[in-house]
């Protein structure tokens, strides 16, 4: 069950398509011992910013941890951004440097020690959460010469926190979000709770108390990700079959929830 999620990568905007920030952001693979837990590392490095410019961010059923490796304070240096539940627009900054773990959200709390729905809502420094060990990987990152150097950093720490972590892999959290992957979304609450032979009230109640959305949420999410991945790997399909596929029965549905979760109808962003 868990290789379901390899079938999930979440994409964001810089990668599905070409925009100025394309230019600045990166995202590298984990190696196999930590795919099933981490999504992606990425990067953002900019030079000088001409005028106001934006980086889209949006949902993708992950949590991250951010690093800035500019940082003046190793204590300042390093946040968790939580689940998103909608899109944002981000001022580009200039003269700066980010390096990004994106973890899987059901696997994210084995790494951070606290349930995700403490933290979701809130800039919750990395320092909070793991003390004097986040300043010495702030500045260990900082220090690293190149993108091998603080992957590999970065893989060796989280790997200590694993085998550290008092809290173990599996739950019905990750086997409810395994099935979800497995159908790209295209499910409803009632047919996850058959699966996993829990009540839907026990899964809104889990799902609320360990990541702070509901499960009908999350699963809106995934499904929307989904549509978006197999739209940037290319199809001979049309638009409409593909929206039908990931279980949207028509095309105002598309459109409302590629306006909750983008900003923008799909148009904008592929040739429909």
């Amino acid at each position: 069950m868990r290789n379901q999620m390899q079938l999930f990568r979440p994409v964001q905007p810089p990668v599905l398509k070409h925009s100025q920030m394309s230019a600045y952001y990166r995202e590298y693979a984990p190696s196999k011992r930590l795919e099933q837990y981490v999504a992606c590392y990425w990067t953002s490095v900019t030079g000088e910013v001409d005028g106001d410019q934006w980086n889209r961010v949006i949902p993708d059923g992950c949590v991250d941890i951010i690093f800035d490796l500019r940082t003046t304070s190793a204590a300042k240096g390093a946040f968790v951004s939580s689940l998103m539940r909608s899109y944002e627009l981000m001022p580009i900054m200039g003269h700066q440097s980010l390096f990004g773990i994106r973890f899987y959200s059901e696997t994210a709390h084995l790494f951070l020690r606290y349930p995700i729905s403490l933290i979701n809502g809130n800039r919750v420094y990395l320092e909070d959460l793991w003390g004097l060990g986040a300043h010495r990987i702030v500045e260990g990152l900082c220090e690293a010469t190149d993108i091998a150097g603080r992957i590999a950093l970065i893989e060796d720490s989280l790997l200590q926190l694993f085998q550290k972590s008092p809290i173990r892999a599996g739950g019905l959290l990750e086997t409810s979000m395994q099935y979800i992957y497995e159908c790209r979304g295209s499910m409803t609450i009632g047919s996850l709770a058959e699966k996993v032979n829990y009540s839907e009230r026990n899964l809104r109640r889990i799902f609320q108390s360990e990541l702070g959305v509901s499960p009908k949420e999350l699963i809106r999410i995934i499904q929307f990700q989904s549509l978006l991945q197999e739209l940037f790997r290319g199809t001979e399909a049309t638009f409409t079959d593909v929206a039908l596929k990931y279980g949207y029965y028509d095309q105002s549905h598309v459109i409302k929830n590629f306006k909750a979760y983008y900003g923008v109808s799909p148009r904008h962003i592929f040739s429909t």
